[in-house]
């Protein structure tokens, strides 16, 4: 594991602390899975956002058009 420094400005660091006492864990351990859940939104964030740019090309909406409609063909076969 790597060793990594930095600072805080006092007002997050006393919040911090107060959130490692109440957790009854060290601070680099509430610090470490903080940063794994804000990475984790930051990567929901940009799949969002990619969703959202491909509901607005055509080429895609009509590619998923025609996947549904082999589906829901495939659906009427097996009925």
């Amino acid at each position: 594991m790597s060793t990594f420094t930095s600072t805080l400005p006092d007002d997050l660091l006393s919040k911090l602390s107060d959130a490692a006492k109440s957790l009854s864990l060290p601070k680099n351990k509430v610090i470490e899975h903080a940063l794994r859940l804000y990475l984790e939104q930051l990567n929901k964030a940009e799949y969002i956002k990619s969703y959202r740019k491909m509901s607005e090309d055509e080429d895609v909406l009509l590619m998923v058009e025609e996947g549904m409609a082999a589906y829901a063909k495939q659906l009427a076969d097996e009925e």
